[in-house]
């Protein structure tokens, strides 16, 4: 197994000089999080990473998570390593100061997301879930609620899932049957069983805050009858001590191809204790402010599964001997050259980095649209950074996570049949990656969310002031020599986006069926032109410093050549993603249910 390395200096690129984070550090009020203490906080938590968690990726694999009597155990060193997380104040990040939090941006803490799931994916969602029931809490529960919680959750002290999935209800959370009874003291009793409840029994922290969606004894049918409550493992007593244990029990641990020590729980309530977060019959709004930083937190780690595959690949690459490159022998006195001559090989890397790199600055512009949308004192930009964001989640998570599986496995290609053996690890990465593209929402869903919900949101303005912003850095460049193959092909895919989204404006109020068979192709066509126009500015970025001599030449010498690469194998694709969208779905509905 290769080691992993925190990819620091890259992560401050984007945040410092990409996203220029620092004109907008003030206004959003994080005067404390300067480039020189947001690059402390990448070394420091590169070195947790690195050096302790990753060390316990393929030993989670190997040992995985095991259910006695209702009780979880995990692998071998993972609680040691989430106290020295919690020690080191990362679980509350950016969780607010005011409950123990270290304030930092979001910006900052998905690329620190993606540090520790590259690292350890399944280790890392026992912090990554209660990220997002923290965020859910702070948005809708009441000042008690989160007296009562946030202190300990923010520092993940004590942890959060979110429980949805029944065994009949997926996607179609309508038909969901567990039920909240009130118990005439501001309680609820909560019976029902739940499934696929990630990290919901374990031993990582004193307490484990359940956020549940149940209907109410009056709730109208469908969606419109779910609220959502808090149900603690442990109640709460009024000095915020652990009471007695609640009712609810782990009643088996699902069977997985990967993330094998994430717990994985069906979770029983037997009139389990719970309390109301947020309106009656509103629990879907409100648990989808924990899925929507859920959905941008698994693109994050579709992304972390591919930035280790290329670093495990690359290492590999340039130490094994095979063959000789096409040109003659690059190194006469050994046996046989590095793979790394081969074309092949290469384009298998530079397909990996360069998704990882541009896939990277997509997930942080977003993460910094967040904190516009929450900072700003502009209502106006508040307004607009929340369209963008919304606009952006679907296509990061199914996209991220796609490209992430599939960087996965050219990673292990890489190794030839060395690749599929476990011992080396680049086959747990591809086990581990594929959930990615089904949990929180499958990315056909996500698809349809974005052709179905998010281009049409308030009025389109989302999608407008994104486009417009395509728009501008397309302009930006345009007079660049030094760019021009790049630009010009982000410019004819850019092109292609808008006649996608013309025809898709057109189908919405006839042919539904032409939106629900163009989606994939289409969110698709949107991320290789979002990422290629991320690419433009880093090039851009990166020219400037070559052109006025800097002393880091081989670092950013790389920008310029992994923009060409990307746009020349991923925007490329943009005519035909355009003919597919625009091929209608005769004959995707041509034949009847019984001939499949």
């Amino acid at each position: 197994m290769a080691d992993y390395k925190a990819p620091v200096r890259d992560m401050s690129f984007v945040v410092n000089e990409v996203l220029r984070f620092d004109e907008l550090r003030e206004t959003l009020g994080y005067a404390d999080a300067t480039s020189d203490t947001i690059d402390a906080v990448f070394e420091e938590a590169g070195k947790l990473a690195s050096e302790v968690v990753h060390p316990l990726n393929q030993i989670g694999d190997a040992e995985g998570a095991t259910l006695n009597d209702g009780v979880v155990t995990l692998p071998d060193g993972f609680k040691n390593a989430f106290a020295q997380y919690q020690e080191a104040g990362w679980g509350g990040l950016h969780a607010d100061e005011a409950f123990g939090g270290m304030g930092m941006p979001h910006l900052v803490a998905v690329l620190v997301d993606e540090m520790f799931s590259s690292a350890n994916h399944s280790w890392y969602m026992y912090a990554s879930l209660t990220h997002g029931a923290v965020g859910a809490i702070q948005t809708w529960g009441t000042d008690e609620q989160k007296a009562t919680y946030l202190p300990k959750m923010a520092t993940c002290e004590w942890t959060g899932t979110m429980n949805l999935t029944e065994p009949h209800a997926g996607t179609d959370l309508g038909l969901l049957k567990t039920r909240a009874e009130p118990n005439g003291d501001g309680s609820y009793s909560i019976t029902g069983t739940k499934i696929f409840i990630s990290c919901g029994e374990h031993e990582m922290s004193e307490n484990i805050v359940h956020l549940v969606l149940a209907k109410l004894p009056d709730a109208p049918a469908g969606t419109k009858g779910i609220s959502m409550f808090i149900v603690p493992k442990y109640l709460v007593n009024a000095d915020g001590s652990l009471g007695e244990r609640n009712a609810l029990k782990c009643g088996a641990l699902e069977h997985k191809m990967g993330i094998k020590a994430s717990a994985t729980c069906v979770m029983n309530y037997d009139g389990a204790t719970g309390y109301l977060i947020g309106a009656e019959h509103g629990g879907l709004k409100a648990m989808f402010t924990m899925m929507n930083s859920a959905r941008l937190g698994v693109g994050v780690e579709g992304l972390a599964k591919a930035a280790l595959a290329y670093q495990y690949a690359a290492a590999y690459s340039k130490e094994r001997l095979q063959g000789r490159a096409l040109t003659g022998a690059q190194e006469p006195d050994k046996p046989a050259d590095t793979i790394l001559v081969h074309p092949d090989v290469r384009k298998m890397l530079l397909t990996i980095r360069s998704f990882v790199e541009g896939g990277r600055m997509l997930a942080g512009y977003c993460a910094m649209m967040l904190d516009v949308r929450h900072k700003h004192p502009d209502e106006d930009t508040r307004t607009r950074a929340d369209n963008v964001v919304s606009l952006l989640t679907p296509v990061i998570k199914a996209f991220l996570t796609d490209e992430g599986f599939r960087g996965a496995n050219l990673g292990m290609q890489c190794y030839g049949g060395h690749g599929y053996i476990s011992e080396w690890g680049a086959e747990q990465i591809a086990r581990d990656a594929r959930i990615c593209m089904m949990y929180e929402g499958t990315n056909g869903v996500q698809a349809m969310d974005l052709v179905g919900r998010k281009l049409f949101w308030n009025g389109g303005l989302g999608l407008k002031a994104y486009f417009s912003e395509l728009g501008e850095t397309l302009d930006a460049v345009s007079a660049r020599e030094d760019l021009k193959d790049v630009t010009d092909r982000v410019k004819a895919a850019f092109d292609s986006l808008q006649e996608a989204t013309q025809y898709l404006t057109e189908q919405a109020g006839t042919a539904p069926n032409n939106l629900g068979s163009a989606a994939t192709d289409y969110l698709r066509l949107f991320a290789v032109t979002a990422i290629g126009t991320m690419w433009l500015r880093a090039a851009a970025t990166a020219q400037d410093a070559l052109n006025g001599g800097t002393s880091e030449k081989a670092f950013y010498g790389t920008k310029p050549v992994l923009a060409r690469f990307f746009a020349e194998q991923y925007v490329a694709e943009h005519s035909s993603l355009l003919s597919r969208v625009k091929s209608g779905s005769d004959s995707i509905m041509a034949l009847e249910a019984e001939a499949f």
